[in-house]
């Protein structure tokens, strides 16, 4: 079933799906947050909060058009417009990764706080953006599927599978894990946000064969990047949370 991208319109401005996702993405950042500000997890203040998810924010688009503009140049380049418009999708999710763990990078050293402990709260809300993202880019009919013809296929120059729904039904399944992880137990700092490296990486590498693209030595480029996402996270477990994960099924 097709949806239209754009969610309403008001004269010349049109507010689309794919915006409202980051714009809601920011809110539940900021209100996480606060939550945890609440109840002891972090002390940042108020004002500091939002400042957080905007590094965040700004980190993440700015990782995610950079990337998508190094293997789409013509696209981008050709048009420097076509890199303002990021409410039409094409947004690197490795590459949006990156920019925002480089933007809670420099909040926690400008703040002296712990990066850690700030990559495990904000993994929550990251991974929930995320999979509302997935879906924004089914609406947005980007990202097509490899060519299908079972009973739930989408029509997208050809009937093909929903790879955009499978990505957003693993992240949902992700958060979930993490949201178990937040209130399970204490865990030392950052084994949560390892948790969403490697389970995402991991579910990318699995959904991406579902996905049209181009292969590189018999993987797509997204699973080889999701591939050092996995062994990473594999070597960080191994290194330094072996105890954690002995909390986790005690």
């Amino acid at each position: 079933m097709a949806i239209d991208p754009i969610l309403f319109s008001i004269g010349a401005l049109e507010v689309r799906w794919y915006g409202l996702v980051y714009a809601l993405g920011f809110l539940a950042g900021g209100y996480w947050l606060q939550y945890a500000e609440k109840k002891g997890w972090i002390h940042l203040g108020k004002d500091k909060n939002w400042d957080l998810v905007m590094y965040l924010v700004v980190g993440g688009i700015l990782g995610a058009r950079l990337f998508e503009i190094f293997w789409e140049p013509q696209y981008y380049l050709g048009n420097l417009l076509n890199v303002l418009k990021i409410w039409q999708g094409g947004m690197s999710f490795h590459g949006g990764l990156a920019g925002g763990l480089l933007g809670l990078w420099l909040f926690a050293r400008k703040e002296k706080k712990s990066f850690l402990k700030l990559g495990d709260l904000i993994s929550l809300p990251f991974m929930l953006a995320l999979a509302f993202g997935r879906i924004a880019n089914y609406i947005n009919r980007e990202l097509p599927g490899i060519i299908w013809n079972g009973s739930w296929c989408v029509e997208l120059d050809g009937c093909r599978h929903p790879s955009t729904l499978y990505a957003a039904g693993k992240r949902f399944i992700v958060f979930g894990w993490l949201v178990l992880l937040q209130f399970k137990n204490k865990f030392k700092d950052g084994f949560i946000m390892w948790n969403l490296i490697f389970w995402d990486g991991l579910g990318r590498v699995i959904v991406d064969f579902y996905r049209e693209d181009v292969l590189y030595s018999g993987l797509k480029l997204g699973q080889w990047f999701s591939l050092v996402m996995v062994v990473a996270a594999l070597y960080a477990f191994w290194k330094y949370y072996k105890d954690d994960w002995k909390k986790v099924f005690s």
